[in-house]
């Protein structure tokens, strides 16, 4: 069961949701994400954990991974999740946090990986997808792709293409995971 965490429009939980992934639960930071309106078209049970409704960054990632659980997730896949996620959150789901990235890492890790590229002039960037450790987009790399960067590229267009690669590797590793074919080296 996936539990998919997301801030903005949802085009990579409806990738993971068109794969015919099981997808029970999705919940955002922001409580005007269309991912939200999105999941709930699915079928899918959503939720808000905006952090100004908690005491602490923690304590929303403790409420938050409690609602998870009660769901029966298994695997939590942050599609355009723009927070970080705080230790207690981590702890929960040790070595079951993916992640997809915009970027080849360890190269424009952060919020914004595609202007970066840009701004450094890079003639390839692509997408990652990767397991979740403490870090900011430091965690295991599962699957990368390159993207090459065409003249007259902006960060609209780039991540256009960046997305369509996203699209197909993410629900790719998040069906490895459930059938058992993709681990994390978790240490104890």
């Amino acid at each position: 069961m996936i539990g998919v965490l997301v801030s903005g429009k949802g085009s990579n939980l409806q990738a993971l949701l068109d794969a015919g992934l099981p997808v029970v639960a999705v919940a955002s930071n922001n409580t005007k994400a269309e991912a939200l309106d999105r999941a709930a078209r699915a079928g899918v049970e959503a939720a808000a954990f905006p952090a100004v409704e908690f005491a602490s960054r923690e304590r929303r990632d403790e409420e938050l991974a409690e609602w998870l659980a009660e769901r029966g997730v298994e695997l939590v896949v942050l599609a355009g999740y723009m927070q970080l996620l705080s230790a207690p959150f981590l702890e929960r789901f040790p070595g079951r946090i993916l992640n997809v990235h915009p970027s080849l890492l360890p190269a424009f890790p952060g919020a914004h990986a595609v202007e970066d590229a840009l701004a450094h002039g890079v003639k390839v960037t692509g997408a990652t997808v990767h397991f979740v450790d403490e870090g900011i987009d430091t965690g295991p790399i599962v699957f990368q792709e390159a993207v090459e960067v065409r003249e007259g590229d902006t960060a609209e267009t780039l991540h256009a293409r960046i997305q369509q690669v996203e699209h197909r590797l993410l629900p790719e590793a998040a069906r490895l995971f459930l059938d058992g074919k993709l681990t994390a080296a978790v240490s104890a």
